[in-house]
This record gives structure tokens, C-alpha cells and sequence, in this order.
């Protein structure tokens, strides 16, 4: 197995309605993806840095689509990150939970049949989630990060990054609204996949609206 190599190629500065970040791109080895970090303030050899790693939804984070809470994370992220002061995105090319997006889409038309993202996952031959963190590990230690509050509610990225080293002091919740279109997502990430969800939506159903009898 080759080790991962990361090279930093450019840093730009990136005025946003959070604040000022500065976006930086890196080349890897590896996947041959461009992986990105957007960063605020000074984190070169801090520790509890405030960080959220998180990976690419094109259909959240660009179009704003209601079927997930990607895009609603991301902002809270950089929203967050803008009121302490300091922290980090890391920004993963990994689409789907790593499925790409023609895989993703084809999940989405599954689920509209009354599957849900783990089964289409499933039945389109995936795992259900195949992303990886190396990248991030890398790209943390390039930043010259010590240790980091994350900004997750998926213990299952905790325990992935510890595994590559990086030190997590402590998880921060990520803050989800609920709807009528992303409610069964959110139910299966909380139910099959261990995410640390509130759920209560009093003008929500209890239980996820079943198309079919799987």
C-alpha cells in the first residue's frame, strides 16, 4: 500500500458571508483528487482547533437540496468557525459517502421507491458509507494542527481520524432542521448508521412514511 503524499499547491483568500477564509488546495497520490481546506485565522501549532471535515455534496452544498443536510452543515461550520475565531474546513472530494454522484443519483431514485440510503447504497453494489479520511489526517497535519474540537455528530468519523492520528479533544454537535424531505435520511443515519440525532419534530411523523414493504 503506497503512503499517502500531499502537497499543498495554492492558498487564496476567500471573502464570505461568514467571514474571511483562506482556501487551499492540495494534490495527493492516492485517489488523485484535489482535496481542499478552508481556513480561518491562526492554527499552525494550536491545539483544540475547531474543525469540520467535510465531504463534497454537490447536491447540498451547491443546489441546496432539501433531501439532505449537507449544505445546512457546511454553512453551520463556517459559521461557527467565524464566531470562535478560528478553525478549519476540510473540504473532501468524496461524493455520496464516497459512491460519486452518478451513483449517488441513482441511490436517490431508489430511495424514492421507498429504500433507504443504506439499502440503495446496498443494491447498487456499495457499502454503506465508503468514505475514507486519510486526506484529511494529511491535510490537518500540513496545517500544522495538534488537536481539534469536531464538529460532527457521526461518531464513526471520530473514531476513523483517531485511528490516522489525529488528536479529537472533543465532539461538537452540528445543528440539522428537520423536514418532510430529508426526515427518512436523517431517521436511517440516526438508526442504522449511529448518528447522535434529535430527532422531535412534533409536525413530523414519529416513524419515516413507508413506500413499500422493505
Amino acid at each position: 500500500m503506497n503512503e499517502a503524499k500531499i502537497k499543498r499547491e495554492v492558498i487564496s483568500r476567500i471573502p464570505t458571508i461568514h467571514g474571511e477564509f483562506y482556501l487551499v488546495l492540495y494534490t495527493n497520490n492516492l485517489d488523485k483528487k484535489e482535496h481542499l481546506s478552508l481556513v480561518m485565522g491562526d492554527v499552525q501549532g494550536q491545539e483544540d482547533v475547531l474543525v469540520r471535515v467535510h465531504s463534497e455534496c454537490f447536491t447540498g452544498d451547491v443546489l441546496g437540496s432539501r433531501r439532505c443536510d449537507c449544505g445546512e452543515q457546511l454553512h453551520y461550520a463556517m459559521q461557527s468557525i467565524a464566531a470562535a475565531g478560528s478553525g478549519v474546513v476540510v473540504y473532501l472530494r468524496q461524493e455520496g459517502r464516497g459512491i460519486g454522484l452518478l451513483d449517488k443519483l441513482r441511490a436517490y431514485n431508489l430511495q424514492d421507491q421507498g429504500y433507504d440510503t443504506v439499502e440503495a447504497n446496498l443494491l447498487l453494489g456499495h457499502q454503506a458509507d465508503e468514505r475514507d479520511y486519510t486526506m484529511a489526517a494529511g491535510i490537518l497535519a500540513d496545517l500544522g494542527v495538534q488537536s481539534i474540537r469536531l464538529l460532527t455528530n457521526n461518531p464513526v468519523k471520530i473514531n476513523r481520524l483517531q485511528e490516522l492520528g489525529v488528536q479529537v479533544t472533543e465532539r461538537v454537535p452540528v445543528e440539522s432542521t428537520v423536514n418532510a424531505d430529508n426526515y427518512q435520511y436523517l431517521f436511517t443515519k440516526a438508526q442504522r448508521m449511529h448518528h447522535l440525532l434529535d430527532l422531535a419534530a412534533p409536525s413530523l411523523p414519529s416513524e419515516p412514511r413507508k413506500n413499500g414493504s422493505h
